[in-house]
Order: structure tokens, then C-alpha cells, then sequence
């Protein structure tokens, strides 16, 4: 029997940065089942790193399941899970906000779904390009949606205010994404820290042409001598699997609403 671990390369890493103290990020390594993740605390609120651990023990509890859309529907239970828990670890602290973002891959039978609330992202790469399958939840993406702004007027736009995170509200908003996996596929999984020091292109370069560590570390090091002025925190999965048989339907998709 093929071990779910042997299907994937692998890296990961998490750095404060230069200017911060506090590493309020976490991530989650979990290729045995097929699941990898990175959290965010928000940035000038008390116990961001609390909150982003607390999204990640959440999901660490999760087992092997019978099939992919137990593993999402898992995936999305653990997370209001982790909502309500640092929803009432606000309340003891007398309503501070306390939040975090929060990206997860799970990887399943030979299809991806990618999870997310907040800015941490998710990309994918292949036949030699780069997709940002999450799309930002913040402020500056909506100006960009409604036509207020062009993408390529905001390049060096000061940081957006988060529209959606984990633990900010009594009924999250969680976005959903689901696809074919196919070998070679590679995904990487980051905060901010990175995407807001180093290029989708740059990404592409790192993450396509080295091993996930390798790409990883790189990725950091060049985050770190462009300021590294958040922390900083990535998530590189390549693919190994052989392609799934399914020529269509996903099993992570939902099924019909009668």
C-alpha cells in the first residue's frame, strides 16, 4: 500500500521577520492525511498568535475520513469550531478583538480543495504558470471587484484592512474551492509576509524549479532581505500522485440541493 506521505514533496517555514518581535503566524503539516494550512493573526490585535494557533490545533485533530467530502466537510467543521473558540477567548478578554486568517489545502483522491477567510493565500502552478486560487478578502480587493481601482494601479498599495477572518464573528464566511490534482501539480500556501515582499512570477521561479524546502527557505530569504516587515510564512507542496481515473466530477464537490 502507498503511503498518503510519499505522494508529495513537502516544505514549510515561519519566520517573525525583521521588524516584529511576535510571530502571530501559524501552519499546519499534515501530509499523512492530505492537509496543509497557514493562519494570520491580525496584525495591532491582542493574541493574533493565540488565535492562529488555535486554528491550527483545530485542524490538527482531524483523522483519516472515509472519503474526500467527509474530509471537507470535516475541514469546515473544525473551523467554526476554532471560530467559536477564539470568539470566547475575546469575551475573556473583555471583547478584544481577536482574529486570525486562516488557508487550507486538502489534497484527496486525486482532486484539491482550497478553503480560506482573510488575505493568506493559496497558488497554484502548472504547465508552467502561476494561479492565485484563493482570491483576497479585504478591503482593496473589493475596490478592484467594484471597478474603483486597476490591479495594476495598487501595486504599491499600503496594506488593506481584512474583510473575513476567523473568530471576528458568530457566523463565518468561508470560501470554497475545489479542482482536478494532477502530477507536478505544486501549490504553495503563504501569508502576507510573503506576497507583500515578492512577486507571483518570483513565486513561479522559486517554487517550479527547486524542492519544496529549498523553495521554501529561498522564498524566505528573499521576503527577509526586501525589509521582512511581517512575519512570514510558506507552505510549498508539490504533487507526486499519479492522475486520478474521475474525468469530471470532484469529490470535494457539494452535492445538489434538492
Amino acid at each position: 500500500m502507498v503511503q498518503v506521505a510519499s505522494l508529495f514533496d513537502v516544505g514549510s517555514v515561519t519566520h517573525a521577520g525583521r521588524v516584529r518581535t511576535r510571530n502571530e503566524d501559524s501552519c499546519l503539516v499534515r501530509t499523512d492525511v492530505g492537509m496543509w494550512a497557514v493562519a494570520d493573526g491580525m496584525g495591532g490585535h491582542e493574541a493574533g498568535d493565540l488565535a492562529s494557533r488555535i486554528v491550527v490545533q483545530s485542524l490538527d485533530a482531524i483523522g483519516m475520513t472515509d472519503s474526500a467530502a467527509d474530509f471537507l466537510a470535516e475541514c469546515e467543521e473544525r473551523l467554526f469550531r476554532a471560530n467559536q473558540q477564539i470568539l470566547t477567548l475575546s469575551r475573556e478578554r473583555q471583547g478584544a478583538t481577536v482574529g486570525t486568517t486562516a488557508a487550507v489545502l486538502l489534497v484527496r483522491d486525486g482532486y484539491y480543495a482550497c478553503i480560506w477567510a482573510g488575505d493568506s493565500r493559496v497558488y497554484l502552478i502548472n504547465r508552467g504558470g502561476i494561479n492565485q486560487v484563493s482570491h483576497d478578502h479585504s478591503e482593496l480587493e473589493e475596490l478592484i471587484a467594484g471597478g474603483a481601482v486597476s490591479r495594476e494601479d495598487v501595486k504599491d498599495w499600503p496594506s488593506s484592512a481584512i474583510t473575513r477572518a476567523v473568530g471576528v464573528a458568530d457566523d463565518p464566511e468561508f470560501e470554497v474551492v475545489t479542482g482536478p490534482a494532477e502530477p507536478e501539480d505544486v501549490f504553495v500556501i503563504c501569508s502576507d509576509g510573503l506576497t507583500r515582499h515578492v512577486q507571483d512570477d518570483e513565486i513561479l521561479q522559486y517554487a517550479a524549479t527547486q524542492r519544496a524546502q529549498a523553495a521554501c527557505d529561498d522564498m524566505l530569504a528573499l521576503a527577509l532581505d526586501r525589509g521582512g516587515h511581517d512575519n512570514v510564512t510558506i507552505v510549498v507542496v508539490r504533487l507526486l500522485m499519479p492522475r486520478s481515473s474521475e474525468p469530471t466530477r470532484t469529490p470535494l464537490d457539494r452535492e445538489p440541493q434538492a
